[in-house]
């Protein structure tokens, strides 16, 4: 695939929102670079509270560190502050902290840029004396254009909303129907079984019927099953432990990872309440290998919803907030990425 230059400010704003897939809200971006091409892209919330600002730094710091050829970054700011003539920018403080903590790792900062609602600025430029540029400016920009050719959107926030479910009684009836049939297996045949459906579905280009879809959730119900039909969503013949735990020698395939997210939302209508935290943890984590931190802690967050009592969700859910990162995102080869970009 031909890479793509980032020239403009608007070009940069672009590529955040269609890396992320969401307009960020009172938020830190980072960008990390080695010379001039792109490695990984940071969304972190703001800090909330003064006097944080150092160990908000060493937080962020540790996590652009997962980059081990990053020597610069770009970063920008998010937020509905307003700046004032003559004061500092809106979490300078932070600003400060980072570059002196990301300076002791010889990393420096390039630039950065300041987003406010309706206009965006270079962050080191005063207020009232800078030309501020609308952030409409994003929409025209080449790096858009290229993004949106390929099929790719800026939604407005990172909420997740999940399609609409009917007939719950019915659809909990028909799973619960498959899973009885599975407790009659062994459970090297069930699992066998169960490999071979998934495989089927992950190796064709149409959505399954709604039996399929059915027989799939009953399975996710065992939990034997489902670390196993987790583990081959990459497509990666490695020990399983090592797959769900991203730590693989090999490159995840991604397209097959993204079909699998699809194929779990279109199962996930086909199910009920009752039955929804398996499907639900399962797109929580494949978000979690993605790099997608928050976006993951919110379907883990409605997994829980469903079944407070389920624990994949709460380990997975505790693994993301200790600040765990996917082992694929700790290596440029193998991380999740959209499109090429210097």
């Amino acid at each position: 695939m031909e890479k793509l230059t980032i020239k403009t400010p608007p070009d940069v704003l672009s590529f955040i929102g269609h890396t992320l897939g969401f307009w960020p809200k009172e938020s830190l971006v980072c960008i990390t670079l080695n010379n001039n091409s792109i490695g990984a892209t940071l969304r972190i919330d703001l800090p909330r509270q003064p006097g944080q600002e150092l160990p908000y730094a060493r937080t962020v710091a540790h996590y652009l560190m997962s980059d081990t050829t990053a020597t610069s970054l770009l970063f920008a700011v998010y937020t509905s502050e307003p700046c004032q003539p003559g004061q500092p920018k809106p979490h300078a403080g932070t600003i400060a902290a980072l570059t002196g903590v990301l300076a002791e790792q010889g990393i420096t900062i390039r630039d950065g840029l300041f987003v406010g609602d309706d206009t965006f600025s270079p962050y080191d430029g005063e207020p009232g004396t800078t030309l501020a540029l609308p952030v409409s400016d994003t929409q025209t920009s080449a790096i858009n254009a290229e993004f949106i050719y390929r099929g790719s959107a800026v939604q407005p926030t990172n909420r997740v909303i999940l399609p609409i479910t009917r007939e719950a009684l019915a659809k909990a009836a028909a799973v619960e129907h498959h899973m009885d049939t599975i407790r009659t297996l062994p459970t090297g045949t069930a699992t066998q079984r169960a490999r071979e459906l998934w495989a089927n579905m992950l190796d064709t280009t149409s959505y399954p019927t709604d039996d399929d879809c059915h027989a799939l959730v009953a399975n996710l119900q065992f939990t034997a099953i489902r670390d196993r039909l987790i583990a081959d969503i990459p497509g990666i013949d490695e020990p399983m432990q090592r797959i769900l735990f991203a730590q693989t020698d090999g490159a995840p395939k991604w397209s097959r990872i993204e079909w699998a997210q699809q194929l779990l939302l279109h199962a996930y209508t086909r199910t009920s309440p009752q039955h929804s935290a398996p499907v639900l943890t399962t797109i929580g984590y494949i978000n979690w290998w993605e790099g997608r931190g928050s976006k993951a802690h919110q379907f883990l967050q409605l997994a829980l919803d469903s079944d407070p009592a389920y624990r994949l969700a709460r380990l997975s859910d505790q693994m993301i907030g200790s600040g765990l990162v996917a082992g694929w995102n700790m290596n440029k080869t193998t991380a999740y990425k959209a499109l090429p970009f210097d």
